[in-house]
């Protein structure tokens, strides 16, 4: 089942009630006060920018995820770490890395894209508020790899990578990992499965239990 949000009011019906590919509604805006409410419910926007006028939800009843004490480091990762090729910074400049996400291989010209102007005008302003940070991958002054997200409790909910050099976004994922370890944050939302991201630890949890330690 799909629903229709209207705009003014803010609020979503019981995900649980939505199509079993974790689509649930259409509607609602990509403000600060339906994304934050959407995240802590475990909802997140996913649509392509150039087929929908309005944000389509998603709320996958599986939720892939990593634990950061539990996240994988290859030998050859981490020997290309002990190189101390790269450099990386936390909220070093967010807008380079959602703007770069958009753009790299190019991504925003394929058909489906889904980071628009919009989702990033949306997710830049929530960063600017405290609710999203990036990590960013440097190569000197050059930015070669990042990851950004939302932060709601002590999870982080990741919307999109990218790499310009071999690893760079897995290297991206370990600093994000080993920095939540420290401060005692305990998830990482996936949202999507990929042979990397499982290749780093990621596996599968309900729906109830990722809302149970989200609470």
């Amino acid at each position: 089942m799909i629903f229709h949000l209207d705009p003014d009011i803010v609020g979503f019906p019981d995900p649980r009630l939505g199509d079993p590919d974790g689509f649930f509604a259409v509607g609602g805006a990509l403000t600060r006060e339906w994304l934050l409410l959407a995240y802590s419910n475990g909802i997140f926007p996913w649509f392509s920018f150039r087929d929908y006028d309005e944000p389509l939800w998603c709320c996958p009843m599986e939720r892939f995820v990593i634990f950061p004490d539990e996240i994988h480091i290859s030998h050859s990762l981490r020997s290309l770490i002990r190189k101390q090729r790269y450099q990386f910074t936390i909220n070093g400049d967010f807008e380079q890395v959602i703007v770069a996400c958009a753009h790299a291989q190019n991504r925003y010209n394929q058909c489906g894209a889904w980071l628009g102007e919009d989702i990033i005008r949306a997710y830049t302003d929530l960063h600017r508020e405290g609710y999203a940070a990036s990590v960013e991958v440097w190569e000197g002054e050059r930015l070669v790899g990042g990851l950004y997200g939302v932060t709601i409790g002590t999870f982080f909910i990741g919307e999109s990578m990218f790499s310009l050099v071999p690893s760079a976004s897995k290297l991206a994922m370990v600093v994000l990992a080993r920095y939540m370890g420290e401060r005692g944050l305990t998830l990482i939302d996936c949202q999507i499965e990929t042979p990397h991201l499982r290749s780093m630890g990621a596996r599968y949890i309900s729906y109830d239990d990722y809302m149970s330690l989200l609470h």
